[in-house]
């Protein structure tokens, strides 16, 4: 008899890779209230906020009081991004567990993000990897532009792989891969995977999807199917790059959450909660229309079912 399907893990980045691209800043209280409404659904790691300068992203200048007002929930680790040492003592500061980092596959984009090179950028951040693991900090390295890059095109595997490399040695415990501009397609995905488990355990490795042509969806499954078994995503397919000209937002929390328990495999979130916590933000918060394409079907099914029963009690008055 085979082994039950352990299930994956949803790492929730809308509070932070989401809400740092909405052009005006939410409320400090609001992003509370989300955080608490994810934790409620049963999403188990959050990403809430990064310690970077306000001056750069001021959508998340709050990010010290977020931290500190966040609800600690049993079960639910909080992350945040960390792009050097004054963040890493902000973030030490607000005590929570895991911080994360990023830096490009290609050498332009990583210019465009901060100013230097891929090979400058780690030299930077190894301080604070070392204090991390002196800390007994978990470290998330965020690997981008693993599909293609806005500026130079196709990456090449082998690039990644080397990245890859380099961050584990770092002392990275998990290792985020992310299509940016969401122009992978499945078959690179899973030959992606496939070249990066010949240096990492897959254990270690998560897939961050953004739906730019619309194969967000198709590539969760492909590393699925590869072996991957934590994968990013946001609620209502909040996000896009700031640095990364067209991209649209990751792939949806809903829709994650949906093809997985479809297919029988667990995700332990619960999706009507979530589509609550999507519905109370677009409607109470950002007051804009989100793209989620499970979140607006559960919406419209919704409206359909009280149409019907409103439709049945006037029939039956």
């Amino acid at each position: 008899m085979s082994a039950p399907d352990p299930g994956v893990l949803i790492y929730e980045v809308g509070p932070r890779d989401g809400l740092q691209n909405e052009p005006d800043a939410v409320p400090t209280d609001a992003k509370v209230e989300l955080v608490r409404r994810l934790a409620g659904a049963g999403l188990r790691r959050i990403e809430i906020t990064s310690f970077v300068s306000p001056k750069w992203i001021p959508q998340l200048a709050d990010a010290d009081e977020l931290a500190r007002r966040a609800p600690r929930v049993a079960g639910v680790a909080y992350s945040a991004l960390v792009p050097n040492q004054a963040g890493y003592e902000r973030f030490r500061a607000a005590r929570l567990p895991v911080a994360a980092f990023f830096v490009s596959a290609s050498e332009t984009h990583n210019r465009k993000n901060v100013n230097c090179g891929v090979a400058e950028h780690l030299e930077r951040f190894r301080p604070v990897a070392e204090r991390a693991r002196a800390d007994g900090v978990r470290l998330r390295a965020y690997v981008s532009t693993v599909c293609g890059c806005p500026y130079e095109g196709e990456v090449p595997v082998a690039s990644v792989v080397e990245l890859v490399r380099r961050l584990a040695a770092l002392g990275a415990e998990e290792l985020s891969l992310g299509d940016t501009i969401g122009v992978g397609h499945p078959r690179q995905v899973r030959d992606l995977v496939r070249a990066v488990a010949a240096e990492i355990p897959l254990a270690r490795v998560a897939l961050h999807l953004h739906d730019t042509w619309g194969r967000a969806l198709a590539n969760v499954q492909a590393g699925y199917e590869a072996g991957v078994r934590c994968f990013d995503a946001a609620l209502g397919g909040l996000g896009g790059c700031p640095y990364a000209p067209g991209a649209s937002g990751n792939v949806a929390t809903e829709d994650v959450v949906d093809l997985f328990e479809r297919a029988g495999v667990a995700t332990r979130v619960n999706l009507d909660a979530l589509v609550d916590a999507s519905a109370w933000l677009e409607r109470d918060v950002l007051r804009r229309a989100l793209p989620g394409r499970v979140y607006r079907a559960r919406l419209g099914e919704r409206q359909r079912m009280g149409g019907a029963r409103s439709a049945a009690e006037g029939s039956a008055s």
